[in-house]
C-alpha cells in the first residue's frame, strides 16, 4: 500500500518528534556532550559559591544537564577552566577521598528529605558514591552500579553520569510523572572551591530537605542480580589451606520494592580495620563494608545523637560468637525494603550456625505528613546459648517547618529477658537546629539513656545511664577582604554537660572550636577546651566512680595544599590531664602527613605520630583479680604510630594498594590508686606493674574489575600483637612491631555479578 505525500510527511514528523522525545531519550555515556542526546534535558547555569559559602556567582564557569530516560537519570556537565588554576588529574581508588577536581550529583529518589545517595566522578574518571540520611550523614560503606565518563581539553573538562532506577526503591506515584530531588556541584580541588546548585551546604542540617525538586517522567526498571563469590586463604603461619563460598542476590521487581539477600556471606577478607589500642570501657566502633549489609542500609539507620550510637549496627552480626568459639558463621540473610502509598517499610533478618549463633531482625518504618516525618523501628536479637532475648522499640520525628529550623527526636524503649526476668527502660532524644540571617546559627540538644537501657544486642551504644544537654552557637564569615589570604571562617561556641541518672557531673566543659578554608586550598582547624571537676563512672566497669580533676586541652591542625609533587598536614595537641593526681601532668600528641605524587596513577602516603600523657588511667581490676575492683593506675605513657601506603591505579580496572600500620606503646611509672566512697583516690601500694605493647598490620592487595562490582582480589596479609609485662620504650616496641608474625595469609578472592 502506498502512502500519500501528506500521510508521509507527518509520518516522517511523528518518527522524528519521537526519537526527540525526552522520555524516549537515550545518551551514549562517553564524557562528549551530544546536542542530540541532550535534547530537551533541564539546562543548569546558576551555580552559585557554598565553599565558601557566599552564594554569589562562581568564577568557575560551570553548566550541566539533567534528563530523564529509561535506563535512569542523566546528568552532564561542562567544567570550564581557568587561568591560573590548576586541574589535577591524580586517580584515586574508590571512595578515596582526594583534593582533585570532581563533580557530586546527589539524588533523593521520593524528593522528602529522608534518604539520597551522592554520586561523585572525578577529572580523572575515578568514583566515589554515598548514602545520604536525613540528618546529612554520610556514608561511603555503599557501592552502587552507574555509568561514568569523562573528557578533558585545554578550555575545559566534561562528565556524564546516568543512575539507573533501580538504585533505590521509590514510592508509587499517581500519573505519568514523578517529583525527584536533585542537588549538584562542581569541586576545584586545588583552591577548594565548589559551587552548587541550588546554593545550599552539606555543613547544614537541613541540607537534604533543600535539594532542588524537578519533575520527570516516571519510568520503573527491574533488575535480578545474582553475585556469587568463592575465595580461597593459605595460612603461612598454620601451613593450613581453606575455601569459603557464597552469594548475593538482589531483586528490584518495580519501582516500589526491592530485595537482598545473602548465603554464607563475605566476612571482608579483603577489608581490614586500622589498628586499635582501647583501654576504655567503650567498645570501638567500625563500619562495615560488607556489601550485603551496605546495600540500601541507610533506610534503617536510627540514630541516638550521641557518638555512633544507632538501634541496628550490623557489626554484630558474624561478631564473636555467644559460646567463645571465634567469630560466628552467619548462614543467611535477607532484608527487603519499599512503599506502600505514602508509607515506606523494610525489614531485616539475620541467621548465625553452631552453638553461640543467633537470630537478628528488624522491622522499619517511615511516613511523612507534611512537614513532620514519623519513624518507628523494632528489632530482636534471639540468643539462645545465653537464655536471652533481646528487644528493642523506638520512634522516630522530624519537623521542619522551614528551611531554617529542624527539630529531631526520638523515644526508645528496650526490653531484655535474660533466664526469664525481664528488664526494661528507655531512652529519648531531641535535637533541634536553627539557621539565621548572616551566618549564624544555634544548636541544642537532649538526651537521656536510662539505667537499664540496652541496645547493644543488636545496636551500638557507647554507654547507658546518662542525661547530656548542649547549646551551641556558630558563626560563618565569608565576607572577608579581596586582599585576605583566607576565604571563609567557621566558629562554634559550645556549652555542655552530662551527669548519671543518680546525678553525679560526668562533663561539664566549654569548647571554642574554629574551621577556616584558604584562598590556596589550605585549612586550619582548631578547638579549645575547659573541662570543670566532674566523675568517670566507667573506669572500674561498674565498682565505683572516680573523681577527676579539672583540666583542659588545645589543638591544631593544618593542611597545605599540594605544590608539585607533595602535599602535607601538621597536628598537634596539648592539655592538663583531668586526672587524679594533684600535680599538673599534661600531655601532648604530634602529627605529619605527606603525600607523594609520582605520577597522575602512583602515589605514597605516609603518616606519623607521637603521643605523650603523664597520666594514663587504666582500671586493673581485671588484671589484679579479686579484692582490686576500685584500683586504677596512672601511668607515663608513649605511643608511636605509622601509617604508609602505597597507592597504583593501574588503568581504570586495576589498582594495587601497599599498606603498613605499626605502633609501639609504653606505659611506665605506674602510680596505683584505690578510690574512695566519694570517688577520691588514695595512692596505694597495690602491685602494678609497667607494661609495654606492640602491634604491626601489613596488606598487599591487588584487585582487578572484571564488571561494574565483579572482581577478582589478590591479598597477602601479615599481621602481630606483642605484650611485655615490663617497659620497653615504646620506640624500641615501634621497631620490634616490624617482626611480628603472629598472622600471615595469602588470599584470593574471586565474585561476579550475573544481571538477569
Amino acid at each position: 500500500m502506498r502512502l500519500s505525500r501528506h500521510k508521509s510527511s507527518l509520518l516522517s514528523l511523528s518518527v522524528l518528534a519521537a526519537l526527540s522525545s525526552p522520555a524516549l531519550a537515550q545518551v551514549k555515556v562517553d564524557g562528549v556532550i551530544d546536542p542530540a542526546e541532550w535534547q530537551g534535558a533541564r539546562h543548569v547555569t546558576d551555580f552559585r559559591m557554598v565553599q565558601p559559602f557566599t552564594q554569589s556567582a562562581t568564577r568557575h564557569p560551570t553548566e550541566a544537564w539533567i534528563l530523564a530516560t529509561p535506563d535512569g537519570l542523566a546528568v552532564a556537565f561542562r567544567n570550564t577552566k581557568i587561568a591560573g588554576v590548576e586541574t589535577p588529574r591524580q586517580r584515586s581508588a574508590r571512595d578515596q577521598d582526594v583534593a582533585i577536581d570532581r563533580v557530586n550529583v546527589m539524588l533523593d529518589f521520593d524528593g522528602d528529605g529522608r534518604s539520597g545517595y551522592d554520586f561523585t566522578l572525578t577529572a580523572s574518571d575515578s568514583i566515589q558514591d554515598s548514602t545520604i540520611t536525613s540528618g546529612g550523614n554520610f556514608s561511603s560503606d555503599w557501592d552502587g552500579t552507574w555509568q561514568h565518563a569523562v573528557a578533558e581539553d585545554d578550555d575545559e573538562w566534561t562528565a556524564e553520569l546516568l543512575i539507573p532506577w533501580h538504585t533505590a526503591p521509590m514510592k508509587k506515584v499517581a500519573g505519568d510523572k514523578r517529583t525527584v530531588a536533585v542537588y549538584l556541584d562542581r569541586v576545584v580541588g586545588s583552591v577548594g572551591e565548589r559551587m552548587a546548585w541550588p546554593a545550599v551546604s552539606f555543613e547544614r542540617p537541613q541540607f537534604l530537605n533543600q535539594f532542588e525538586k524537578i519533575e520527570i517522567p516516571v519510568f520503573s526498571q527491574s533488575l535480578l542480580a545474582i553475585t556469587p563469590y568463592v575465595v580461597g586463604l593459605h595460612d603461612l603461619v598454620a601451613r593450613d589451606n581453606s575455601f569459603d563460598a557464597g552469594a548475593d542476590i538482589f531483586w528490584k521487581p518495580n519501582s516500589q520494592f526491592q530485595l537482598t539477600a545473602t548465603i554464607n556471606p563475605d566476612f571482608g577478607q579483603v577489608e581490614s580495620d586500622s589498628l586499635v589500642v582501647n583501654f576504655g570501657a567503650q567498645e570501638t566502633f567500625f563500619s562495615d563494608k560488607r556489601p550485603f549489609f551496605t546495600e540500601n542500609q541507610g533506610f534503617f539507620d536510627f540514630g541516638l545523637l550521641f557518638d555512633n550510637s544507632q538501634l541496628l549496627y550490623t557489626r554484630r552480626i558474624g561478631a564473636s560468637a555467644d559460646d567463645g568459639s571465634g567469630p560466628a558463621d552467619i548462614t543467611g540473610a535477607i532484608k527487603f525494603n519499599g512503599s506502600i502509598g505514602a508509607t515506606q517499610y523494610g525489614a531485616f533478618v539475620a541467621d548465625e550456625g553452631g552453638d553461640g549463633g543467633r537470630r537478628f531482625s528488624a522491622l522499619r518504618l517511615q511516613r511523612s505528613f507534611g512537614s513532620h516525618n514519623l519513624g518507628a523501628m523494632v528489632t530482636n536479637v534471639d540468643r539462645p546459648f545465653l537464655d536471652r532475648n533481646a528487644n528493642v522499640l523506638g520512634f522516630d520525628h522530624r519537623w521542619q517547618p522551614d528551611p531554617s529550623l529542624t527539630v529531631s527526636s526520638t523515644l526508645v524503649g528496650s526490653d531484655i529477658e535474660q533466664a526469664g526476668q525481664h528488664t526494661r527502660d528507655v531512652a529519648f532524644t531531641s535535637m533541634a537546629q536553627k539557621t539565621f540571617a548572616k551566618g549564624w546559627s544555634v544548636t541544642g540538644l537532649l538526651i537521656h539513656y536510662g539505667e537499664d537501657f540496652e541496645v547493644n544486642d543488636a545496636g551500638y551504644l557507647g554507654r547507658n545511664d546518662l542525661n547530656y544537654a548542649q547549646v551551641e552557637l556558630g558563626k560563618r564569615i565569608t565576607e572577608l577582604p579581596a586582599e585576605s589570604a583566607w576565604s571563609s571562617h567557621n566558629l562554634r561556641f559550645r556549652v555542655e554537660g552530662m551527669q548519671n541518672n543518680d546525678g553525679l557531673w560526668l562533663q561539664r566543659q566549654t569548647r571554642f572550636q574554629g574551621n577556616s578554608q584558604r584562598k590556596d586550598g589550605g585549612n586550619l582547624n582548631w578547638n579549645m577546651q575547659l573541662r570543670t571537676a566532674a566523675f568517670d563512672d566507667e573506669i572500674t566497669r561498674g565498682n565505683g566512680p572516680m573523681r577527676v580533676r579539672n583540666g583542659g586541652n588545645g589543638f591544631i591542625g593544618r593542611g597545605f595544599p599540594r605544590r608539585g609533587n607533595w602535599q602535607f598536614a601538621v597536628e598537634g595537641s596539648i592539655g592538663v590531664a583531668s586526672g587524679l593526681r594533684q600535680d599538673t601532668p599534661y600531655a601532648w600528641s604530634a602529627s605529619v602527613s605527606s603525600t607523594y605524587y609520582i605520577n597522575d596513577a602512583l602515589n605514597i602516603e605516609l603518616w606519623m605520630g607521637h603521643v605523650m600523657d603523664q597520666e594514663q588511667l587504666i582500671w586493673q581490676g581485671d588484671e589484679l583479680g579479686p579484692g582490686h575492683e576500685n584500683v586504677v593506675a596512672g601511668f607515663h605513657m608513649n605511643r608511636y604510630d605509622l601509617s604508609a601506603s602505597l597507592n597504583w591505579n593501574i588503568g581504570t580496572r586495576q589498582e594495587l594498594r601497599v599498606k603498613l600500620e605499626a605502633l609501639g606503646f609504653d606505659a611506665d611509672n605506674p602510680i596505683a590508686w584505690r578510690l574512695g566512697t566519694d570517688g577520691r583516690g588514695v595512692v596505694s601500694n597495690d602491685p602494678v606493674q609497667p607494661f609495654s605493647l606492640r602491634n604491626m598490620g601489613f596488606q598487599v592487595r591487588y584487585r582487578y574489575e572484571l564488571a561494574p562490582l565483579s572482581n577478582l582480589y589478590v591479598v597477602y596479609g601479615r599481621g602481630g600483637f606483642g605484650y611485655d609485662p615490663f617497659a620497653a620504650g615504646a620506640f624500641d616496641q615501634f621497631n620490634d612491631a616490624f617482626s611480628l608474625r603472629n598472622d600471615e595469609q595469602l588470599v584470593v578472592k574471586l565474585a561476579y555479578r550475573f544481571e538477569l
